[in-house]
């Protein structure tokens, strides 16, 4: 049996195909799963795809039609999937729980780095033999507090880093982490980590509940020289409203590796286009904003895990074993 893999990258291609190799053939490619594209599964079963595939109704109806009865997607996230069509049609559905939580967690600090100590103005200054310090003066970081939304494995591992450099910590979540609180951290309100934070990271899944966590009111709390870093998805912040807070000259620094309208854009080549995301073209000429393509997860030991996990996915399916990854179909409630 052959796998059709959608939205595979050129550095990911040859460790998918070696992982493969032992139980299926599989077929990379590099286009997202989209309306346009969902009839090239035709004839094939299973499918993978990655975080930013379309699998709303439309695309579920065009693969049911065309034979798939199973997709494994490469990601912890399942937003873009539209589960109780997915349930209704029949499919097998699965993702991956758990990969690498160091991965993004490093890298979220890697652009509150870049944005606190300037290095992205710093670097293109050098480039061009341009050596003054002018308007590249960060701050310390021992001392102050970072706020961390979200504190399962990925904000642990943020908070881990965070003590680390000295902070002062405090985290917003439904329950409370054991480890977080043994390093330190104090639980509070939303609206008391907005307002008291120097630095906050957002760890939560995108769900009804934390769409635009981060709305207008929440960036009118922060310090006018906080940072704020997104590296879990892009819908928890309302982007027009802190487009609307940057032009009136706030914050120290933003750095984002989502966006919440990336899909169709982030994972493509766009440069010789014309941009039509106004919001998107906007915030990116801001002097003390990063932004970068959803990389955070892009490391070969996740990225390793995340296929890893795939393959055994396929295999549970294969030899109709239900593994902890599957979505649909919906586990059975408890008896009670």
């Amino acid at each position: 049996m052959e796998i059709l893999a959608f939205g595979v990258q050129a550095d990911e291609k040859p460790l998918i195909e070696k992982a493969f190799a032992a139980h299926h053939d599989v077929r990379c490619l590099d286009v997202f799963l989209t309306e346009d594209t969902a009839p090239i599964a035709a004839g094939y079963e299973i499918i993978s795809t990655s975080v930013n595939a379309d699998l709303g109704n439309r695309v579920l109806q065009t693969l049911a039609a065309g034979g798939t009865q199973m997709i494994a997607q490469r990601s912890t996230g399942f937003n873009n999937i539209d589960l109780q069509v997915a349930e209704r049609l029949g499919f097998t559905i699965a993702r991956v729980s758990y990969y690498s939580p160091y991965s993004v967690a490093e890298f979220a600090w890697t652009l509150a780095m870049a944005v606190n100590r300037r290095i992205v103005r710093a670097s293109n200054r050098t480039r061009d033999f341009d050596f003054r310090l002018d308007g590249l003066m960060g701050r310390d970081l021992r001392g102050r507090t970072v706020g961390v939304l979200g504190t399962g494995k990925i904000g642990e591992a943020f908070t881990r880093i965070a003590h680390g450099f000295g902070m002062n910590l405090l985290g917003w979540d439904i329950t409370q982490n054991p480890a977080c609180v043994e390093l330190g951290m104090k639980y509070v309100e939303k609206d008391q980590l907005f307002a008291e934070a120097d630095l906050i990271s957002l760890h939560v899944p995108l769900l009804p509940a934390t769409q635009h966590i981060v709305g207008a009111d929440a960036l009118r709390m922060m310090k006018d020289d906080a940072i704020l870093v997104n590296s879990s998805r892009g819908g928890l912040i309302d982007t027009e409203a802190l487009v609307t807070e940057l032009r009136a000259g706030r914050f120290a620094g933003v750095g984002l590796d989502v966006y919440e309208a990336e899909a169709g854009l982030f994972f493509l080549d766009k440069s010789l286009e014309v941009v039509q995301d106004d919001t998107l073209a906007r915030l990116v000429t801001f002097p003390n904003v990063v932004v970068t393509s959803h990389q955070a997860y892009y490391t070969r030991d996740a990225v390793g895990q995340i296929i890893d996990t795939t393959v055994q996915n396929v295999l549970d399916y294969r030899e109709g074993r239900r593994g902890e990854n599957v979505l649909v179909p919906a586990a059975p409630a408890p008896a009670p």
